[in-house]
């Protein structure tokens, strides 16, 4: 099955900045990209300028279509806008779409 990927580039962190889960905590400008794959959106960010991705803690969640990575994605950018250094979870939008369990998985 083929993936899908979105990115979007020039998002400031929020206080606290956002959690990956090999990197540790990463703060400033970054680039977030999701990609759909096998059921699952899997987040990472990366500085802008840079060339090594890392994903969100929490990434990836389960995801059942293409149509609801979108939601994930856009989910993903307000939580990296947010700030708070927390692990990634499922937004509500996308809770329960196309029966996507409520709970993320990692």
């Amino acid at each position: 099955m083929a993936s899908t990927t979105w990115t979007t580039t020039g998002v400031f962190t929020g206080p606290g900045g956002v959690r990956t889960a090999e990197a540790g905590t990463l703060t400033g400008e970054l680039a977030v990209r999701t990609t759909w794959e096998s059921q699952q959106a899997h987040v990472a960010v990366q500085y802008v300028g840079d060339t090594e991705w890392h994903p969100l803690a929490g990434s990836p969640v389960p995801c059942p279509a293409p149509e609801v990575g979108r939601t994930v994605h856009q989910g993903a950018v307000d939580a990296v806008r947010a700030g708070g250094a927390v692990p990634f979870t499922l937004p509500p939008a996308a809770r329960g779409a196309y029966g996507t369990p409520t709970q993320a998985g990692g």
